[in-house]
């Protein structure tokens, strides 16, 4: 009985780290923001009372850059990815794999953009999510919204910085950015809570332009995706138990032959 009962369990051990790896245990979620905008100081700082949410575009340019400093800032909704992987795996019951944004390139279409250039960029977990989009375009902007010069009181030591990443200075294809998983980033997604994500150069070259949520066409806009598993300790739980009613069966047959 005690080797059959071993033999069992190292069976389920085994097939435990096996499943485990298995794409039908993952489950993916993709949204689009809820809010975004880029802010411009401009090449004196001009522009950085401007709010330009309705622009269609998102950029981040390098400080010293000939049209100024853009940084961009993007909010997600996560109640509905939340809802979707608890009714698929149990309330609370899964964890986090991955998540990754997707940024589509385009050219620069105004003059208050910097030319593209290949450099480095960051994007960082924002602690405060209490900005606001606004309306306004470069050719209306608006002062009712984020702004250059009100982004910095948004902007707080807890933050957590989620990659440093590179660009080619593409004007065109889609782009996708793996994100780290740091510790106050996961728990706001776990919680299905408003997430706000800041976009800002890494160094004195790139600039970055690409399309934001409020662009036509949909497939160019902004996507979040979120992978989930299960819990390990909630799949090695069921199987275990399974093993082990399989093990009482065979040793019954065994008992009665």
């Amino acid at each position: 009985m005690k080797t059959t009962v071993t033999r069992y369990f190292l069976k389920t051990a085994a097939l435990v780290g096996a499943l485990s790896a298995l794409p039908g245990l993952s489950a993916t979620f993709s949204l689009n923001p809820a809010a975004d905008a880029l802010v411009a100081a401009g090449p004196s700082g001009n522009l950085s009372n401007n709010n330009y949410g309705g622009a269609g575009a998102l950029s981040v340019a390098a400080p010293g850059l000939s049209q100024g400093e853009f940084q961009s800032v993007l909010q997600f909704n996560l109640s509905a990815a939340k809802n979707s992987f608890d009714s698929q795996f149990g309330i609370g019951l899964w964890t986090i794999q991955s998540v990754t944004l997707q940024l589509t390139a385009v050219p620069p279409n105004n003059a208050i953009f910097n030319p593209s250039a290949a450099g480095q960029f960051r994007l960082s977990w924002m602690q405060n999510d209490g900005w606001t989009e606004g309306t306004g375009t470069p050719a209306a902007p608006t002062t009712t919204g984020i702004t250059f010069s009100a982004l910095s009181n948004f902007v707080s030591g807890a933050d957590e910085t989620l990659g440093t990443f590179s660009f080619n200075g593409a004007t065109s294809g889609n782009f996708t950015y793996s994100l780290n998983l740091t510790p106050l980033f996961s728990a706001d997604v776990l919680s299905g809570n408003n997430l706000s994500l800041r976009m800002f150069a890494a160094d004195n070259s790139v600039s970055y332009l690409s399309d934001s949520r409020s662009f036509g066409t949909v497939s160019a806009r902004p996507l979040l995706t979120i992978t989930a598993v299960p819990e390990p300790g909630t799949l090695s739980l069921g199987l275990l138990c399974l093993s082990f009613f399989a093990c009482r069966r065979q040793t019954l047959r065994n008992t009665r032959g």
